[in-house]
C-alpha cells in the first residue's frame, strides 16, 4: 500500500467504524508502521504484500489484545502469534486490527459482545450475523480488503451471507488452530472473508497447510485455489439436498437459489436432487457436542492465571465463582451450563455419547452424497438478516439461524458462502457450496464461475 492508500484506509475506518462497531481494537500508528516496514523490505514480495487483513478477536497476535469479546479476558495480551498470523506476516500482509464477535464465538448475530453489537452495513438496524460479524461487516464496508474469522457451526458463512461477501469454512485440519482461542475443538476452523472468490482463494493459500503445533492439522498439500477459481463448471456434478429446502425457508431466498441452480445447469453442470436424511438431527447434535466441548475449554478461565479476577473474594472457591460470574456474559453462561449438564455423571451416555453416534450418521450422509456428486448447493441461511434485538430473548430461535451451516462442521467438510442476490428491501442473500474433505478447489471452481457471470459482489452498501 502506498502512503496515500494507508491514510485513506485509516480515514475510512475512523469515519465508518463508529457506525458499525466492527473493529474493537485499532491503531492507526500500528498500520502506518507495518506499511512502512513492508515497503523497506527487500527481496521477493509475498502473495499478500501490503494487503490489509482484519483479525477476529479470538486469534492470538503477539502484543495485541485478544479478548474473545468477553470481560473475562479483558486485559489479556497474547505473548505469541497464531500460526495463521505468522503466515500472514510472512506473506507481507498488514494486520489492520481486531474484529468484534459474539463472546467466545457463542452466537449467530454479533450481539453477544462485551463491546456492544456490530451493525450490518446494508442496514444499520440489522445484525451482520455471527459469530464473526465484525470481520464480515468490515470487509463489506471496505474497512479491510480481507479478514479472518472462525467457524464452529456457521460463524464464517452465516455473516458472509448476511453481509454480502465471500466466506469459507475450510476442511477440518486444513488450517492450523494453533493460537485460536478454542470454542469447540472438534468443530473450530479458521477461514477467510473477502469481496471475491479469488481473493478468498488467495488468503486460504496463504494460511493453509500442515502445522506441527496443531495435532489435528492434516498433512495434505495446499491446493491451487486461485487457479481453481478461474475454471469453468461444465461437467461438474452439483447435488441439491431436499432437506435444505424444507418449510421455513424464506421465499425470496428460495427464488434466488433456484435462479443460481438454473444458471449452473445452463453453464453445463449437471444437477442432481438427493436426500441427506439425518440433516434434521444436526441442530440438537451440534448443541450437545459444541456446548460440551465449550464447557471443557472454558474451564481454564478462572481468574487465576490471566484475565478478569474478582476483587472481593474471600476464599479461592469464591474467587472462582465470582470471577466467572462477573466475567462471562449470559450466552456464555447458558452454553457452559448446557455443556456441563450433558457431560455430567448419569447423563453422558444419554446425551453426549448418543450425539457422537448421530454425528457419524450425518457424516455418512455426506460421504454417500459425494459418491454421486462433486459438490452440494444450498441456501446459507433460511432468512435474510434480522433486526438487532429481534431474537435475543428467544435463544432457540437464534440457534436455528445456523440450521443450514451446522452439518458441514459436524462432518468436517469444506463449505463456502457467496452472494447470489438481494431481497426486495436490499438485503444480501447467500448461497452455500459444500464439497468432500479437502475439496476446496471444487468450491472455488464452482464459486468463481458463478461470480464471473454475476455482479452481486460489485454492489456496495450505501454508507
Amino acid at each position: 500500500m502506498s502512503p496515500l492508500q494507508v491514510e485513506a484506509l485509516i480515514k475510512r475506518i475512523e469515519q465508518l467504524n463508529p457506525k458499525l462497531n466492527a473493529l474493537i481494537w485499532f491503531s492507526a500508528d500500528s498500520v502506518r508502521r507495518q506499511a512502512k516496514a513492508i515497503e523497506q523490505l527487500s527481496g521477493a514480495r509475498g502473495p499478500l504484500w501490503g494487503v490489509p487483513v482484519l483479525i477476529k478477536d479470538n486469534i492470538c497476535v503477539n502484543g495485541v489484545p485478544a479478548t474473545c469479546a468477553s470481560k473475562i479476558l479483558k486485559g489479556f495480551t497474547p505473548p505469541y502469534d497464531a500460526t495463521v498470523i505468522t503466515r500472514l506476516k510472512q506473506a507481507g500482509a498488514i494486520l489492520v486490527g481486531m474484529a468484534n464477535m459474539d463472546e467466545f464465538a457463542f452466537g449467530s448475530s454479533c450481539e453477544h459482545s462485551c463491546y456492544g453489537p456490530t451493525h450490518n452495513p446494508w442496514d444499520l438496524q440489522r445484525v451482520p450475523g455471527g459469530s464473526s460479524g465484525g470481520s464480515a461487516a468490515a470487509v463489506a464496508a471496505g474497512l479491510s480488503a480481507l479478514a479472518l474469522g472462525s467457524d464452529t457451526g456457521g460463524s464464517i458463512r452465516q455473516p458472509a451471507a448476511f453481509c454480502g461477501v465471500v466466506g469459507l469454512k475450510p476442511t477440518y485440519g486444513r488450517v492450523s488452530r494453533y493460537g485460536l482461542i478454542a470454542f469447540a475443538s472438534s468443530l473450530d476452523q479458521i477461514g477467510p472473508f473477502a469481496r471475491t472468490v479469488s481473493d478468498a482463494a488467495a488468503l486460504l493459500e496463504t494460511i493453509a497447510g500442515f502445522d506441527p503445533n496443531d495435532s489435528t492439522s492434516a498433512e495434505v498439500p495446499v491446493g491451487a485455489y486461485r487457479a481453481a477459481a478461474a475454471k469453468e463448471v461444465k461437467g461438474l456434478r452439483i447435488g441439491i439436498p431436499k432437506e435444505y429446502f424444507a418449510d421455513g425457508l424464506d421465499a425470496e431466498i428460495k427464488t434466488a437459489i433456484d435462479a443460481a441452480i438454473a444458471w449452473y445447469r445452463s453453464a453445463g453442470a449437471s444437477i442432481h436432487e438427493l436426500s441427506m436424511p439425518n440433516t434434521e438431527y444436526a441442530v440438537p447434535v451440534y448443541y450437545i457436542v459444541a456446548t460440551a466441548e465449550a464447557s471443557s475449554n472454558l474451564a481454564r478461565f478462572d481468574g487465576v492465571r490471566f484475565g478478569h479476577r474478582a476483587e472481593d473474594a474471600g476464599t479461592v472457591l469464591d474467587m472462582f465463582k465470582k470471577s466467572r460470574g462477573e466475567g462471562f456474559g449470559s450466552e456464555a453462561k447458558r452454553r457452559i451450563i448446557l455443556g456441563t449438564y450433558v457431560l455430567s455423571s448419569g447423563y453422558y451416555d444419554a446425551y453426549y455419547g448418543n450425539a457422537l453416534k448421530v454425528r457419524t450418521l450425518i457424516k455418512n450422509d455426506f460421504d454417500k452424497a459425494f459418491e454421486q456428486v462433486d459438490c452440494l448447493l444450498t441456501p446459507t441461511t433460511p432468512t435474510a438478516p434480522f433486526k438487532i434485538g429481534e431474537k435475543t430473548d428467544d435463544p432457540l430461535t437464534m440457534y436455528l439461524s445456523d440450521i443450514m451451516t451446522i452439518s458441514a462442521n459436524l462432518a468436517g467438510v469444506p463449505a463456502l458462502s457467496m452472494p447470489c442476490g438481494f431481497t426486495k428491501s436490499g438485503l444480501p442473500i447467500g448461497m452455500q457450496l459444500m464439497a468432500r474433505p479437502f475439496g476446496e478447489e471444487t468450491l472455488f471452481q464452482a464459486g468463481g464461475a458463478y461470480e464471473r457471470a454475476h455482479d452481486w459482489n460489485k454492489k456496495e452498501p450505501a454508507l
